[in-house]
């Protein structure tokens, strides 16, 4: 079993900066790949982002590639997504998710999930 706590969330000006950080324990976090998906509201949840379990593979949705950077550091459990010139279109609870298979794009190939956290972005 892993869980996953997300942080870092909260409402920011278009063209602003915020790091989400993502918080993992139980089962050995390194072998997991990891990824960020978000849901804004009455929509479907969406992939964002996604890294390896080496943190040697990247993966992002189209909308968000060159704006924001997943990455991992195994010492502290933890995998960021670092998200700058933000859209109010960004707006959306966003996800940590991990998977002990390879790492992809699809909800169903995610085993495990955090809470979520708020990012709206304002215009």
């Amino acid at each position: 079993q892993v869980q996953l706590v997300e942080s870092g969330g909260g409402l920011v000006q278009a063209g602003g900066s915020l790091r989400l950080s993502c918080a993992a324990s139980g089962r050995t976090f390194s072998r997991y790949a990891m990824g960020w998906f978000r849901q804004a509201p009455g929509k479907e949840r969406e992939f964002v982002a996604a890294i390896s379990w080496s943190g040697s593979s990247t993966n992002y949705a189209d909308s968000v590639k060159g704006r924001f950077t997943i990455s991992r550091d195994t010492a502290k459990n933890t995998v960021y997504l670092q998200m700058n010139s933000l859209k109010p279109e960004d707006t959306a609870v966003y996800y940590c998710t991990a998977t002990a298979s390879a790492y992809g794009g699809t909800k169903s190939q995610y085993d495990y999930w955090g809470q979520g956290t708020q990012v709206t972005v304002s215009s």
